[in-house]
């Protein structure tokens, strides 16, 4: 009969999440992730077979996280407050949204994934992509590149940059970015939604 994990998987991504942000992506170790839980490097190797395929779990959990939020409050409330979202989640998920938009993915991981996590990040990338499209839709009436670009833009890009800056620099976005974020909205797809 084995023994009682004494150490979550979550546990230990949890940990990763800490490093990432308090020291960067290349201080996720997988002895520094043992050690930040005083717990035995095996354990971490028992759960995952790398520090790629841990930070990869990482990664998926924090973009799920956003996107699932991100997407229902786009089919129910509409694009505006789809918007507002990012500032929103970013106040109340601080370590996940630096993590999310201060480092690229590629900064996280290098390595090669295992099909089951390649295959998560291409359903996580379709659901997006698919959430998008069918708001475009719903604006334009039909999805053009001009519309795609139009909505990308409004619901993705500038959100992303009001909050970027702050994140970098530790800092929650202030709440006077949520008014910034939702002029510019209405500027560019006011009319159509």
């Amino acid at each position: 009969m084995g023994r009682t994990a004494k150490y979550t998987a979550e546990q230990f991504v949890d940990a990763a999440l800490d490093l990432a942000v308090q020291q960067g992506p290349a201080a996720v170790t997988i002895a520094a992730v043992a050690g930040k839980l005083g717990a035995p490097i095996g354990s971490v190797y028992h759960r995952f077979v790398s520090r790629d395929v841990l930070l990869a779990k990482l990664w998926l959990r924090v973009v799920r996280s956003f996107q699932e939020g991100f997407l229902d409050t786009l089919q129910r409330e509409g694009g505006l407050e789809a918007a507002l979202y990012t500032p929103r989640w970013v106040r109340t998920h601080p370590k996940e949204a630096k993590l999310l938009l201060v480092y690229r993915r590629e900064e996280l991981i290098s390595g090669a994934w295992p099909d089951e996590i390649r295959s998560l990040a291409a359903r996580v990338t379709r659901e997006m992509d698919a959430g998008i499209v069918k708001f475009t839709k719903r604006l334009f009436g039909r999805v053009t590149k001009s519309a795609l670009r139009r909505t990308l833009f409004a619901l993705v890009d500038v959100p992303y940059a009001a909050v970027r800056r702050s994140l970098v620099s530790d800092q929650p976005p202030a709440e006077e970015l949520d008014q910034l974020v939702a002029e510019t909205y209405t500027a560019i797809l006011g009319r159509l939604s």
